[in-house]
């Protein structure tokens, strides 16, 4: 089977209504598996409602873990740790995981081999079905590292799962940002449909993506959300990227209605189907499949 047409969208920074998008393209997709990147804070299965039926843990970095019948107090651990990771409770050093870097010199140092360093599994991988389709998406634990590492994996399992389900695309909430878990989303990428809105801030967090997945050679759309807040910014954004070779292929206006399918955990085309933003959003959908079809 061909490899699926992966897409991955994006946005400078968070709030732009980037999850709001892709959860309407997963109302109107076909054939399609879809997959929450956002790892630091995912939320697609809050408007999507997946039935999770496996999960799987996730190491992405160490823990020193202390063996309190080895441990003779010595306190030694807790003079080298630069981390300020380890305090005492009574004559037990005890380990603050949240400040625990992992780097293993309290092991190092500790002369009873009390402390070892061990893989911490603190993120998790969901394995789901939503009334849409296959879904596969990744939580962070709370101050953990290495979410490029995590990111990847979601987009293995994406393609596992297409694979399976015999599907043609893959529709991917990305991070926000220009990070590590971004340039692991995008990278090896078919399309990415980078979100706006018009504001200075917006502008300078698009351009700063674009230029990020300039390098990776990835066909890049934009939308602008919320673009009648601000129609002098829309068609200052509109000029630089029309300057940069990049279409604008959608312009959505603000709506409380968007607020409201989201509160019912529905996508806009469902709260709204016969409205002007689940129109426009259908319209921008249809030019992203074109560009797939094209590409077959």
């Amino acid at each position: 089977m061909k490899k699926p047409f992966e897409i991955v969208i994006l946005s400078g920074k968070g709030g732009t209504g980037k999850t709001s998008v892709t959860a309407a393209f997963a109302s109107l997709a076909k054939h399609a598996v879809f997959t929450d990147c956002d790892v630091d804070a995912a939320d697609l299965h809050l408007v999507l409602s997946p039935d999770i039926y496996q999960q799987e843990e996730f190491s992405s970095g160490a823990k020193a873990v202390v063996d309190t019948d080895k441990c003779t107090s010595c306190g030694l651990c807790k003079d080298v740790c630069r981390f300020s990771a380890l305090a005492y409770s009574g004559d037990i050093p005890v380990i603050d995981e949240y400040a625990c870097e992992g780097c293993g010199l309290c092991s190092i140092v500790c002369p009873v081999d009390a402390i070892t360093i061990e893989n911490y599994n603190n993120n998790h991988i969901y394995f789901a079905t939503c009334r849409f389709g296959p879904m596969v998406y990744g939580k962070l634990g709370i101050a953990e590292e290495n979410s490029g590492k995590l990111v990847s994996k979601i987009r293995q399992y994406a393609r596992e799962l297409a694979q399976k389900h015999h599907a043609e695309i893959i529709i991917t909430d990305g991070p926000p940002g220009i990070g590590c878990p971004v340039i692991s989303a995008v990278t090896g990428s078919d399309l990415v449909l980078a979100v706006t809105e018009p504001t200075m801030s917006g502008w300078h967090d698009l351009d700063r993506l674009i230029e990020m997945i300039g390098g990776f050679k990835t066909p890049v759309f934009v939308v602008i959300n919320k673009y009648d807040l601000n129609e002098e910014m829309t068609r200052v954004i509109e000029g630089n990227l029309l300057a940069k070779n990049i279409r604008v292929i959608g312009k959505i206006p603000y709506s409380d209605t968007m607020v409201l399918a989201l509160l019912e955990a529905k996508t806009i085309n469902e709260f709204d189907p016969s409205g002007y933003i689940a129109g426009e959003l259908t319209r921008i959908w249809e030019t992203i499949t074109l560009t797939y079809e094209q590409n077959k």
